[in-house]
């Protein structure tokens, strides 16, 4: 299943994650698709939204990665921008992948492919102007659910 969207501001990719979010079961797998400044921080704080975290959202560039709780799962959130070599946090990642207590999102993540399962949801973030987004949104059929309402 595949969805674009073009979005005027950053609320507006919010609300499309936040939809989403809304969605999630626990066990997804999100890869972030984007250059600097893209779009992936704003994308993640619609989708905790979404989750119903309290939890404030900010990039994992500097710490590698980040928990938000939400009333039924968890979301870990990982940056491997800054990394050469994923090395220890990849054996984390690859332990976290698949509980289904547990949603993982992963910027940056060609380092990491091969612990990625098939059945990820794949978000494409690419700027259009200083506000605008195209939101090219890709997955399985097993998670056509996250894909519903839309």
């Amino acid at each position: 299943m595949q969805l674009k969207f073009v979005t005027k501001n950053p609320e507006e990719t919010e609300l499309i994650s936040a939809h989403i979010g809304a969605r999630l079961k626990g066990g997804e797998v999100i890869e972030l698709i984007s250059d600097l400044g893209g779009g992936k921080t704003t994308f993640m704080r619609g989708l905790s939204r979404g989750a119903k975290s309290e939890d404030v959202v900010t990039s994992p560039t500097f710490t590698v990665s980040k928990v938000y709780i939400t009333p039924t799962f968890e979301i870990h959130h990982f940056d491997f921008y800054r990394l050469p070599d994923p090395g220890l946090i990849a054996h984390e990642l690859e332990d976290l992948v698949g509980d289904p207590a547990i949603v993982v999102a992963v910027e940056w993540a060609q380092d990491v492919q091969h612990i990625l399962p098939d059945n990820k949801l794949s978000v494409r973030i690419s700027a259009i102007s200083d506000t605008e987004r195209e939101v090219l949104i890709e997955g399985s059929a097993v998670i056509d659910y996250l894909f519903e309402g839309f």
